[in-house]
């Protein structure tokens, strides 16, 4: 398949991160059994990742802004262009050997996101999308669950963990939703979650408390996957408010419907 030069891009700068990644999830095994753990590789994998996607995007595209996990924001003389990137989005699945992480590559024109790429390197899933011209798993149209009766339906979350998050509001939300699904996902990688539901293997997906460089990517996949996303209150922004809700226009509404109350 034939991809734009802006896709070539990105596609090229995640495989060569995603083939230090895959490296190093090899090493992780090893670590495992030390006493020490293997946190600190983890630590240095994730930078040295990111580090590789910068060198390689800016080369391509000169003067584009930059905002990534680790390195924080770094300006470019061309303002209308950012790229919102994570080296490594499921940290802790990584450090624990789980191969369910990704790398999420956003581009932001003008505070609209145009491209997205999520990819997984422990599986060689590669997920793209460009706006106005669909979402795409290797190469294969994507398009959202086309469910429409919330008790078939099966939906992922986020679960807020020690230190992070409203763990009551996160117990009230789960509990309403258990009763209306007929299942509920916890994987651990938020761009992997809207890739899933992208893909229509997830009908639906809400979390709180995340970072733009979570959903950039993500975001635009839904969408060009003819899907719905926003924050918790149904029109608004995921990458401003941290909050994300997304499914086809049904699902997305429903969950809404459920959720937005919770909140308040």
């Amino acid at each position: 398949m034939l991809h734009s030069a802006l896709i070539n891009v990105m596609v090229k700068a995640a495989r060569r991160a995603g083939r230090s990644l895959k490296r190093d999830l090899g090493e992780i095994e090893h670590l495992q059994v030390s006493l020490k753990g293997p946190a600190n590789f983890v630590t240095m994998a994730d930078k040295r990742a990111e580090e590789m996607l910068y060198d390689d995007l800016i080369k391509a595209r000169p003067g584009y802004g930059f905002i990534g996990e680790e390195g924080g924001t770094r300006e470019g003389a061309d303002k209308s262009h950012t790229w919102i990137v994570d080296p490594l989005d499921g940290t802790t699945n990584f450090l624990h050997g789980i191969p369910q992480f990704a790398i999420s590559i956003g581009l932001q024109r003008e505070g609209t996101m145009i491209a997205g790429l999520i990819y997984n390197p422990a599986n060689d899933d590669l997920y793209l999308a460009e706006r106005g011209k669909g979402a795409f798993l290797n190469d294969q149209r994507l398009r959202v669950a086309g469910r429409r009766k919330l008790d078939e339906c099966v939906v992922a979350c986020g679960l807020p963990h020690i230190g992070r998050g409203d763990h009551e509001l996160s117990r009230l939300e789960m509990t309403a939703i258990q009763n209306r699904v007929a299942g509920l996902r916890r994987f651990g990688a938020a761009s992997l979650d809207l890739a899933f539901v992208a893909a229509g293997r997830l009908d639906g997906y809400w979390e709180r408390n995340l970072q733009p460089w979570d959903m950039a990517a993500g975001q635009i996949m839904v969408r060009e996957a003819g899907g719905t996303i926003s924050g918790i209150a149904g029109d608004d922004d995921p990458l401003k408010t941290g909050n994300v809700i997304c499914g086809n226009e049904f699902v997305h509404a429903e969950l809404v419907k459920i959720l937005k109350p919770l909140g308040k």
